[in-house]
């Protein structure tokens, strides 16, 4: 049997465990399922939460389903064993919390990824990204600026990474390390990492992120790229950044642009690290470059919403951030209720811009330029 046909035949069975939402995890347009217990069933679609009406018979049914999928991908969920994260055959993330942690019944989230893998120009095409900011992000990808991709959950980080990670020159070697693999990245010379869970009966110790940072540094890699950045591995990629891979990428989870600095020196500050606080900012401060914002709206529309340059801290250690574009709403469809805007430029001329010009790379001041009408809304 090929790879191909046990894949499929793995999958069937995963299928078959999950047969009252069989529906919806082949349903293209449904991006995450989150079943509270066996009775409550939501979806995402269209970036909008809604309940269906399927249901499992029981609990007892929805938890031999979460066992027997566990027993499928080589991990344990039983009363010693409670939360489950794995991945499905389609590439799909599943989360599990079971009883009576989960006071409403096993509590699963199953986020899908979608099959077409986005570029630039599908994101123009949705509204997400005007012509001129993707075109100055592709210009960043090409100079090698460290990116951080910033958002909450489900605003479209991993979308957007995946789309810049795309446009790298293809000649470069890229070794992306993940939690779970999700990213999905076309590039010619692309090394796949994934972290390990330990498994105490299996005798199996745990691989962590930055353990895998370590081995990539000794790989030669031309750029490294954290799927997320979520514990003490952010001073892995500081380090990274400021130790000759430019172009170097990661998300991480922050409101505004001007919280991902914080964010991640509160994370590098996470480890068991000997290294003082303010040699700590002034070294986030130094390998960031780029902050590409990602926001998920009230439409259910997801955009990015800014892209800020980091220039390092001021005389009072406070880290200057400063917006290149930014979106202004402008009004509300009053036929489809989407929300409609632009992504403007907000005057700031990038601190790297004679890199722009000396590499006679296509995109003159006036990109810069903020547009007067705008100049009365904020």
């Amino acid at each position: 049997m090929s790879r191909r046909q046990v894949g499929s035949v793995y999958e069937d069975a995963i299928y078959r465990f999950l047969g009252p939402i069989k529906d919806l995890m082949e349903n293209d347009k449904v991006t995450e399922i989150m079943i509270n217990g066996p009775s409550e069933i939501y979806i995402e679609k269209a970036g909008l939460i809604q309940r269906t009406p399927n249901h499992f018979s029981d609990e007892d049914s929805l938890t031999a389903a979460m066992k027997a999928i566990a027993q499928f991908v080589g991990k344990r969920f039983d009363a010693n064993n409670p939360i489950l994260d794995a991945r499905l055959p389609n590439g799909s993330r599943i989360c599990v919390v079971s009883p009576p942690m989960a006071r409403q019944g096993t509590t699963i989230s199953i986020r899908k990824f979608s099959k077409e893998k986005l570029t630039l120009k599908d994101l123009i095409n949705f509204n997400s990204i005007s012509p001129d900011a993707a075109r100055f992000l592709d210009i960043c990808v090409h100079l090698g600026k460290n990116i951080i991709v910033s958002g909450g959950t489900g605003s479209g980080k991993t979308s957007a990474l995946s789309v810049l990670a795309a446009r790298i020159p293809k000649h470069q070697r890229l070794i992306v390390i993940e939690d779970s693999t999700e990213l999905q990245i076309r590039s010619e010379h692309v090394v796949f990492f994934e972290t390990r869970h330990a498994d105490e009966a299996k005798d199996i110790t745990a691989i962590t992120i930055r353990d895998l940072v370590r081995s990539a540094m000794r790989l030669r890699p031309d750029r490294i790229i954290l799927g997320e950045v979520r514990g003490e591995e952010a001073l892995d990629l500081m380090n990274v950044m400021n130790t000759g891979h430019n172009g170097s990428m990661g998300t991480v989870h922050a409101n505004k642009p001007q919280e991902v600095c914080t964010r991640l020196e509160t994370l590098c500050l996470m480890g068991d690290i000997k290294i003082p606080s303010d040699a700590i900012k002034k070294m986030v401060a130094s390998a960031m470059q780029i902050i590409v914002q990602c926001t998920r709206y009230s439409d259910g529309s997801r955009k990015i919403s800014h892209i800020t340059e980091c220039l390092g801290i001021d005389r009072y250690e406070r880290y200057i951030c400063k917006d290149i574009y930014r979106f202004v709403q402008s009004g509300r469809n009053s036929d489809t209720n989407k929300i409609e805007g632009e992504l403007i430029p907000c005057g700031h001329l990038p601190s790297f811009f004679e890199e722009i010009a000396v590499n006679k790379l296509p995109f003159p001041k006036s990109k810069f330029i903020r547009p007067e009408w705008s100049k009365k809304i904020s």
